[in-house]
């Protein structure tokens, strides 16, 4: 990071912070992307690999611990197992934990996709699924992957989707194609370390944020940061050309927030990533606050109340 450009961000955030107090914390919170799981089950787990820091057991009790003190009590779940049965493990687990309002499943499109969203779907937390952004890369996934997303928008589900920058084109066109599908980009659209960003990210990021159907889940900004595991900075100038793209093209009301918890604890523990969100959107006025934590999210996701 250059000097000038370290001042210039510096400066936004200094008015920035002068203007948070303007601003109260957002009436609720609903974390979008959390993953739960479970390496002790006779079966064990696809993902994490053994080895990880992240290959422990993993549930909402432990999230609830590092969430609920910033005041983030309900979590939309956001599956990494490829296993078609860990869906059914995470539903058997929301009739547990009301903590839990929707669930973002992983079903790959193939022939037998549509039985088992059928079957998912019947449940009211199953909220959609995601799928790799590589996914939409791959020519010979084409046919699959239209029929696959023209289901999901019949069923009144979202897509979330997990990928490059080259993967956002192909969304735009997606979108464009099936207008009643909601689509989540997760993760920035892999915008990489905000000091250093990838150069096709901002085009590519200008061009799906044209589709009024496509929100972006702000999650995963400690990870992709060059740094020493756990110690992204803490400060959100060094954030801003990430998040003052986004708020440029996505505008207030397409923005949602996420965690990607506990795969965040690799940039920085859960209070730096909410402190970071938090400063920001809070610095946008009440208004956007409120739509950010939780108001954006319950359109995009369509989450339900759990008492």
């Amino acid at each position: 990071m250059n000097r000038r450009r370290f001042l210039q961000t510096a400066a936004a955030t200094a008015t920035a912070r002068a203007t948070v107090s303007a601003a109260p914390p957002a009436s609720r919170i609903i974390d979008t992307h959390t993953h739960f799981y479970d390496p002790t089950r006779p079966q064990g787990v696809p993902w994490p690999a053994k080895g990880s820091k992240l290959h422990r057991t993993v549930l909402p009790a432990d999230w609830l611990a590092v969430a609920s003190p910033h005041g983030v009590k309900e979590t939309v779940i956001v599956e990494a197992s490829a296993w078609v049965e860990d869906n059914q493990w995470i539903l058997d687990l929301a009739e547990k934990q009301k903590c839990i309002v929707g669930f973002v499943g992983h079903l790959d499109p193939g022939p037998e996709f549509a039985t088992h969203l059928k079957r998912f779907a019947k449940n009211p937390v199953f909220r959609g699924i995601r799928w790799s952004g590589n996914f939409l890369l791959d020519d010979a996934k084409r046919d699959l992957i239209f029929a696959g997303a023209k289901l999901l928008a019949d069923h009144g589900l979202e897509l979330d989707l997990n990928g490059p920058p080259a993967a956002l084109a192909p969304a735009a066109k997606l979108a464009a194609e099936i207008p009643a599908l909601r689509i989540v980009i997760n993760h920035l659209g892999a915008s990489g370390d905000p000091q250093s960003l990838r150069p096709e990210w901002k085009p590519a990021i200008i061009e799906v944020a044209k589709q009024p159907n496509v929100f972006m889940k702000v999650s995963a900004l400690v990870e992709q940061v060059k740094c020493p595991e756990g110690q992204a900075p803490r400060d959100t100038a060094y954030y801003q050309p990430v998040l003052d793209h986004l708020w440029e093209h996505f505008g207030p009301d397409r923005l949602i927030y996420g965690s990607n918890w506990p795969v965040s604890d690799r940039g920085a523990p859960y209070e730096v990533v909410f402190k970071i969100v938090d400063e920001y959107f809070r610095s946008k006025g009440g208004d956007a606050c409120e739509k950010y934590f939780w108001k954006n999210s319950l359109a995009a996701y369509r989450w339900i109340e759990r008492g």
